[in-house]
C-alpha cells in the first residue's frame, strides 16, 4: 500500500489560512462554551428541571452523540467532492447548527415531564449536528499541512480563536440574556443563541472559503471502516491520547460547569460570573498562543505532563482559599487557565501526529477517523463531568435559586477544586505512557517524506 501523498506541494499554510481556519473554532465555541458553562444551570434554574434528571439526560444524550463520532469520521474520510473531503461540511451544516442551537435553549410552555423530553430531543439533535460539523473541521488540520510544527502553529491559531469565542460567551452571555430578555430569562436565552447562531454560521463559511486540503490518502486506498478502527486500536500513541482526552475533558468541563454555581451559591457573588469566566477564557487563549513557542524548547509529551501536574496542584490549592478572598481565587483561576490553554493545541497536534504514525505503520491513512475517535473520548469525558456535577448537587441537597445547605456548598466547592485537581494529576501520570517523543516523531515524519517523494 502506498503512503498518503500531498494533493499539492506542501508549502504550508500562510497566515491568512491559519487565521481563517482558526475563525471556524470561534464559531464552535459559541456553542461549546455555553454547553460547558451555562447549559446545566439553564436546565436547573431556567427550565426548572431536577438536577438529578438533568445529569442523567446529559450523560445519555452525550453518549449517543459520542457513538456517532466514529461514524461521522468514516463518512468524512470517504467523502469525495470538488471542495475536498472535509471542507464541504462547514458549508452545508452551518445553518442546521444554528437552528438546533436555538431549539436547545428554548423553554416550551409545557409541564416538567414534557420539558425533560424536549431537552432530551433538542440537545441530542444539536449535538448530532455539531458532530457533522466538528469532526470534518478537526480532521482538516491534519490535511492542511504535513509538517508537525506547522500543525502546532495552525492548531494554536485555532485555539486562540476558540478561547476568544469562549471568552466572549463567558463575559457577555448573561448580560445578553438580561438585555435581550428584558426580565424574561427564557426569551433572553433564545434570542442570545439566535445571535450566536448568525455569528457562528459566518465563522464556518469563513473557514470553508480560506482553507485548502493538501494531504490525501492514495487514490487506490480502499479500506473498510472496521480496518480503520483496528488501525487505531493498534496505535499505542492514539490509545494513550484517547484515555488522556477523556480524563482532561472531565477536568475542564467540571471546572467550567461548576464555576457559576460556586460564585452564585458558595461565594454569594453571581455578579462576578462574567469576570471569572471571561478572564479565565483570556488566560486559556494566552496559553494557547504561547504553545508554539514552548514546543520549540520542550517536547510535547513532557510539556503536557508538566502542565497537567500544575493544574492539579493549583486546583487543589483553591479549596483552601476562604470565600471572602475573591481576588486570590481569581488569580489562581487565571493560573489554571494559563496552564490549561496549551492542552488543546498540544492534544490536537498530537492527534494529527497519530494519523501520521498509523500511515507509517500500516500504509493506510484515516485522518477523520483519528480525530473522530478522539472526539468520542472527549465527549464521553464531558458527559461524565456534567452528569457528575448534577448528581453531586442532587446528592448534597442542592435546591435551585435558594440558600444552600453546608453540605451543598461543600459539594459545589469540591467540584471546582479538589475533584478536577485530582483528575488533572491523573492525566499527568497517564502522559508518561505516550511514546511519540520528539526524536521518534522526527524519524516517522522523515520516513513518510521519503516515501512520498519516492511515489511522486
Amino acid at each position: 500500500m502506498q503512503p498518503a501523498r500531498p494533493t499539492a506541494p506542501d508549502t504550508g499554510p500562510r497566515l491568512g489560512e491559519k487565521v481563517g481556519y482558526g475563525i471556524g473554532d470561534f464559531g464552535f465555541n459559541l456553542y461549546w462554551a455555553n454547553i460547558s458553562a451555562f447549559l446545566l444551570i439553564f436546565y436547573t434554574d431556567v427550565m426548572g428541571l431536577a438536577a438529578a434528571a438533568v445529569g442523567t439526560m446529559m450523560l445519555i444524550t452525550k453518549i449517543v452523540d459520542a457513538i456517532t463520532d466514529p461514524l461521522m469520521g468514516a463518512l468524512a474520510d470517504r467523502t469525495r467532492s470538488r471542495f475536498g473531503r472535509f471542507r464541504p461540511y462547514l458549508l452545508y451544516a452551518a445553518i442546521p447548527m444554528a437552528l438546533t442551537g436555538v431549539l436547545t435553549w428554548t423553554v416550551p410552555d409545557v409541564g416538567e415531564g414534557a420539558r425533560l423530553v424536549w431537552a432530551y430531543a433538542t440537545f441530542t439533535l444539536m449535538m448530532l449536528t455539531y458532530t457533522v460539523l466538528n469532526i470534518p473541521y478537526s480532521a482538516l488540520s491534519g490535511v492542511i499541512t504535513a509538517d508537525s510544527q506547522q500543525r502546532t502553529q495552525l492548531i494554536s491559531f485555532r485555539f486562540i480563536a476558540a478561547f476568544a469565542g469562549t471568552m466572549a460567551v463567558n463575559w457577555l452571555t448573561l448580560d445578553l440574556v438580561r438585555w435581550l430578555g428584558r426580565g424574561d430569562d427564557a426569551l433572553g436565552w433564545q434570542l442570545t443563541l439566535s445571535l450566536y447562531g448568525v455569528i457562528a454560521t459566518a465563522a464556518f463559511v469563513t473557514a470553508f472559503l480560506t482553507t485548502r486540503e493538501r494531504v490525501a490518502p492514495p487514490p487506490e486506498q480502499r479500506s473498510a471502516v472496521r480496518q480503520d478502527v483496528m488501525d487505531l486500536l493498534h496505535n499505542r500513541p492514539w490509545m494513550v491520547l484517547f484515555a488522556l482526552a477523556l480524563i482532561i475533558m472531565v477536568t475542564i468541563v467540571m471546572r467550567s460547569g461548576s464555576l457559576a454555581y460556586y460564585l452564585k451559591y458558595h461565594i454569594g457573588r453571581p455578579d462576578l460570573t462574567g469576570l471569572f469566566l471571561g478572564t479565565y477564557a483570556l488566560a486559556l487563549a494566552v496559553g494557547a498562543g504561547l504553545t508554539p513557542l514552548m514546543t520549540r524548547y520542550v517536547d510535547k509529551r513532557r510539556l503536557m505532563a508538566w502542565l497537567m501536574a500544575g493544574v492539579g496542584v493549583v486546583s487543589c490549592t483553591m479549596f483552601l482559599v476562604p470565600p471572602e478572598s475573591v481576588w486570590l481565587m481569581l488569580a489562581l483561576n487565571l493560573l489554571v487557565g494559563l496552564m490549561l490553554g496549551p492542552k488543546s493545541p498540544l492534544a490536537f497536534s498530537m492527534y494529527a501526529d497519530c494519523a501520521d504514525y498509523t500511515e507509517w505503520k500500516t500504509g493506510r491513512r484515516a485522518t477523520a477517523m483519528t480525530f473522530a475517535a478522539a472526539a468520542f473520548s472527549q465527549k464521553l469525558g464531558g458527559a461524565l463531568a456534567s452528569a457528575t456535577i448534577a448528581w453531586i448537587l442532587a446528592g448534597m441537597g442542592y435546591v435551585a435559586n435558594a440558600t444552600q445547605s453546608d453540605g451543598s456548598r461543600l459539594g459545589i466547592a469540591l467540584l471546582l477544586t479538589v475533584i478536577p485537581g485530582g483528575i488533572a494529576l491523573l492525566a499527568a501520570w497517564v502522559m508518561r505512557f505516550y511514546p511519540l517523543d520528539a526524536t521518534t516523531l522526527s524519524h516517522v515524519q522523515a520516513d513518510l517524506r521519503s516515501r512520498r517523494e519516492a511515489t511522486a
